[in-house]
């Protein structure tokens, strides 16, 4: 059935229901009218994780001794340990203005509030609370207009970035002074956000720029540094800066180590672990370290080792019925996992629409009106927050601290002195007021260890309206964590079960267990991470005992919400159309081979080609990378003959590889049982076939035997529907790969040579010089054709790579997918058995959605 149609085709996709993707649809070459499901998309780049091993390249190796070699490692940890300081400090700055900007804020309007309770001026005391929040906000959304990466949590771009995708403008300088400024304004605007997730990411950006000791943003910071100057270098100090700023915001180093492997790298290896360890500890003590002594005036105390302190939980001594948690809560414990799940996915279906809605309908508009959304999201948030702190809370009975020593009472007295008494008198405190009139980390504070009860009502409506504000809040034009909104939510439905157990049923529990339990079902089932999430709130409890309910919560709320989505920060890396690779790929997805998948057209280069080739390929192609090859050709002598540049290409193939045909010969004489099927039907069939006479058409020999022949079996995929059939399948011997960026590079640098001249007069390129404009690397745009003869020819193969991963058209799926995703591939070669290139694989070609359409087209097609 390889001959159905384009109509057939439509047919069989409509009569499954027409559940195809849009970009399924497009890779089918059908359209389908519903702008409900067509997003804008982006062309997303990938990182060169591989190392391009050129002459250049092996020349440093040459030069590199034991000692050199002790040298560059000493100064990879030294620049580790000062990525950790840095995002130690970074933490340090947000917390302290957060704190300054918050205590400022409810200290003016809970006077006011108080002092208007009895003189009836509350709309005094709520236009108060507006105008700060509204400030606020607006410096915070404003920001954001300067650097709109800046938007969000940070967390999808950079789990992107670990991954391989190189995202524009995420790790500047300048987005890092946008999400750190603009997350403490919108933490002290009131929106219900947190600090957690920024804080990842700017780690994130310290990884990235400091070892740079350059800056794009600012020119004249720009320190002549040779070392790291590689794609690869760049994303394992990335990796140790979002696990630093895991560690500083929740005090977790074995945490942060923990994430950046589970949601980030794809390659790892253990140097890299000790080094991400040491940076996440480097992270949490410089932070602990300061905010110990600002706060307690103690230096070297140690006491504060994140931005979110859970506390201690602690049975109160002599209590001899208390107990953290028994065998009989774990049943709660999943019953609650599950609840987590369903709650969470519910979450990321409304916030997924919710985007969709704003990638339509306000990103496209002028770029005041995400101002504005912020603002309005920002006044019904302060709105809600007030009105529901005066008319909703209930007059609670205040528990005195304990009069001894221990820790508990230490830690109920510090709880009990961030009560709000609205309208409460008699020793009692206004419960909602308490939630709301306090940071986001005080409240959480309130709920894990507060003795006193809060209302059934109180939290059922606070965990709604938080609910549903935090939902809508994720997404707008501001610098915005899900992890502290999420655990505050779910702080409060584990509180809620614990008082109708207490109360209804009389169960001897511990509050504060059902509060963390609760806190850690929503946030797993919002953003569906198990082991790092584990080790994360285990550290910030410090308490080893919840290892297991924790891990066993977190397992239930994973399962419970990906029955129905995703995460969701992999919904937003979905949104935004970029092409994530999972950990493995569906077992079906076997069915298809590399040739399948590879795209065929391919734009080469000759390892010595004219200046005006490489211009004219350069300027009317966006690839990447280009094969450099050398065509197989019967008649090579006619091409020999008063034609330099092709004999020089020639004489690189003779030297490089065998030809074809005597590769052929070679192997089917000594390999007869060689395991390949392709090379042992080749084998067998030249022996069967008679020696081809002098001057018979080998190509025709070759597209008559192969089963798959070169380039192109659709004419309709050609690049030119003009090409005779032996340009169509012209067989191209492989020799390596050359980026375009280094190909802009060899002619700015004018290294090229004439055709009266030999390729040795070319002058020579170091590996700093290559990698000097790194990580902006010029454009052909920015070349002036003037200066360029061209008629000059350049050969490219010193800086080529010549040993790129490659793999059979044969091999599978899988197979391709572990390899490209493992080894951080940019592009995959495909080659046959005897050194043809036939094809290449991008990262684009290993989606899912690519493996789907292309899994379903191999269904109609047999």
């Amino acid at each position: 059935m390889a001959c159905c149609g384009r109509g057939l085709c439509c047919q069989c996709c409509c009569s499954e229901g027409d559940t195809s993707t849009p970009e399924e649809l497009t890779i089918l070459g059908e359209t389908r009218e519903d702008e409900d499901e067509i997003l804008p998309r982006k062309d997303y780049e990938s990182l060169d994780y591989d190392r391009c091993i050129n002459e250049p390249f092996l020349e440093v190796l040459e030069g590199l001794d034991n000692k050199k070699a002790r040298k560059y490692e000493a100064i990879k940890w030294i620049l580790v340990f000062a990525i950790g300081v840095s995002t130690g400090l970074t933490g340090l700055f947000v917390d302290f203005f957060v704190r300054l900007f918050t205590q400022l804020k409810f200290s003016l309007v809970g006077q006011s509030v108080e002092e208007c309770s009895e003189s009836g001026c509350l709309a005094l005391s709520l236009l108060e609370l507006l105008a700060l929040n509204v400030m606020f906000v607006f410096i915070s959304s404003v920001l954001v207009l300067v650097e709109p990466v800046a938007a969000g949590s940070g967390i999808p771009e950079i789990k992107s970035y670990l991954n391989g995708v190189k995202i524009p403008g995420i790790v500047r300088l300048r987005t890092f002074i946008c999400k750190v400024t603009g997350v403490l304004f919108a933490v002290a605007g009131g929106l219900f956000v947190g600090k957690e997730g920024p804080m990842i990411h700017s780690g994130a950006i310290i990884g990235a720029g400091l070892p740079q000791f350059q800056s794009i943003t600012f020119k004249k910071i720009r320190f002549h540094f040779p070392y790291f100057r590689s794609d690869r270098d760049k994303r394992d100090f990335v990796s140790a800066g979002a696990a630093a700023g895991v560690a500083a915001a929740f005090g977790a180093p074995i945490g942060g180590t923990l994430f950046s492997l589970e949601e980030g790298s794809s390659f790892w290896n253990q140097a890299l672990t000790w080094k991400v360890l040491f940076c996440s500890m480097s992270a949490t003590f410089t932070l602990n370290f300061f905010r110990s002594g600002i706060n307690f005036n103690k230096w070297g105390s140690f006491q504060l080792p994140g931005l979110l302190n859970f506390g201690e939980f602690k049975c109160v001594d002599g209590d001899k019925t208390c107990h953290l948690w028994t065998a009989v809560d774990l049943a709660f414990f999943v019953l609650m996992g599950m609840a987590g799940g369903l709650l969470g996915a519910l979450f990321n279906c409304i916030n997924k629409r919710l985007a969709k809605y704003r990638m339509r309908n306000v990103h496209p508009k002028a770029r005041f009106i995400r101002v504005l959304e912020s603002l309005l999201v920002c006044m019904v948030t302060t709105l809600v927050i007030f009105v529901a702190s005066v008319t909703l809370g209930e007059c609670r009975d205040l528990v005195s601290p304990n009069n001894n020593t221990s820790t508990q009472g230490s830690v109920n007295e510090e709880v009990n002195s961030t009560i709000r008494r609205f309208f409460c008198y008699n020793n009692t405190y206004n419960d909602m007021a308490t939630l709301f009139f306090n940071p986001q980390e005080v409240a959480i504070h309130q709920l894990f260890h507060q003795n006193a009860t809060f209302s059934p009502v109180t939290l059922s409506l606070f965990f709604v309206l938080y609910f549903f504000l935090s939902c809508w809040t994720y997404g707008v034009s501001v610098p915005s964590g899900l992890f502290v909104p999420s655990l505050l939510c779910g702080a409060s439905l584990g509180r809620l079960v614990a008082n109708v157990l207490k109360i209804n049923f009389h169960m001897q529990i511990y509050s504060g267990t059902f509060a963390l339990i609760g806190a850690a079902a929503f946030l797993g089932g919002v953003v569906r991470m198990t082991i790092s999430l584990t080790v994360i709130l285990i550290e910030s409890t410090n308490e080893i005992t919840y290892g297991l309910p924790i891990m066993i919560t977190l397992m239930v709320a994973k399962w419970t919400g990906d029955f129905f989505n995703k995460g969701i920060y992999d919904i937003h890396i979905h949104l935004k159309g970029v092409p994530l690779l999972e950990w493995e790929t569906e077992v079906e997805m076997d069915k298809l081979t590399a040739s399948d998948i590879m795209v065929p057209n391919l734009t080469y280069v000759y390892p010595h080609t004219r200046i005006q080739s490489l211009v004219s390929i350069l300027r009317t192609t966006v690839y990447h990378a280009f094969p450099v090859v050398t065509e197989n050709r019967d008649n090579e002598k006619e091409f020999m003959k008063g034609n330099i540049l092709i004999s020089n290409n020639i004489k690189f193939k003779k030297s490089s590889v065998l030809t074809r045909a005597g590769e052929q010969r070679r192997r089917c004489q000594s390999m007869k049982s060689y395991p390949s099927s392709e090379l042992r039907n080749v084998c067998a069939e030249q022996t069967a076939v008679e020696p081809a006479e002098e001057g018979q058409d080998i190509l025709q020999q070759m597209l008559e035997r192969r089963h798959v022949p070169y380039p192109n079996l659709y004419p309709d995929q050609s690049p030119s529907e003009e090409w005779s059939m032996e340009e169509r399948f012209r067989p191209l011997t492989f020799h390596g790969l050359i980026l375009r960026s280094q190909l802009v590079n060899l002619l700015i640098r004018g290294v090229c040579y004439a055709e009266n001249q030999s390729s040795a007069s070319q002058p020579r390129l170091s590996h700093s010089e290559m990698t000097e404009d790194y990580p902006r690397f010029p454009d052909i745009h920015d070349l002036d054709l003037a200066l360029l003869n061209p008629r000059m020819i350049v050969d490219v193969t010193p800086y080529m790579n010549p040993c790129p991963y490659t793999v059979s058209p044969n091999t599978r799926v899988s197979q391709v997918f572990n390899l490209f995703r493992t080894m951080g591939l940019r592009h995959l070669p495909v080659v046959n058995a005897v050194g043809e290139i036939v094809g290449i694989i991008t990262r684009h070609n290993l989606t899912h959605e690519f493996l789907v359409a292309k899994l379903r087209q191999h269904y109609i097609t047999i």
